[in-house]
């Protein structure tokens, strides 16, 4: 069964109030996935992803940490903060390296997640940010996780 890092942008988009055309679709597709694929492999969070759903400025925040309840919670320990302090080094993520995208993804390196779901198309699920951080961990030789949108897994 994959291993699956739920990043926070995914909750972000399943409890969206955002009328856009662009939200709208992300909601229908995150829905869609947590409908249909999530049972079919094990799903992971890590305290980052807590962290922020419970930030005063999240929206909908009751609703999404809910959706956690019965989720795996990886935790954040100095090799993570050390990974991550790299990465922002090598400018594969934005800083900080204490939180945020970064530790999103060293949280999933670490603990050998398959893939990273996320809607963050900025900084995570794009073509040029998995080929850096494909050439920095293959020097590091680690192996790092897909990063999909829902629409790809």
């Amino acid at each position: 069964m994959a291993y699956v890092y739920l990043e926070t942008s995914f909750f972000s988009a399943l409890v969206s109030t955002r009328k856009s055309a662009k939200s709208i679709g992300w909601r229908a597709s995150s829905e869609e996935w947590w409908d249909k694929e999530a049972d079919k492999r094990e799903l992971f969070i890590s305290e980052e992803v807590i962290a922020e759903l419970t930030a005063p400025s999240f929206p909908n925040s009751r609703r999404a940490i809910h959706l956690t309840h019965n989720l795996s919670v990886l935790g954040i320990n100095n090799e993570v903060l050390q990974l991550a302090d790299l990465l922002v080094k090598e400018r594969v993520m934005p800083g900080p390296s204490v939180s945020g995208d970064a530790i999103h993804v060293v949280t999933a390196i670490h603990f050998q997640m398959n893939y990273i779901l996320s809607w963050n198309v900025k900084h995570l699920a794009n073509e040029n940010k998995r080929t850096h951080l494909a050439v920095i961990c293959m020097r590091l030789g680690i192996v790092p996780p897909i990063i999909v949108t829902p629409d790809m897994l």
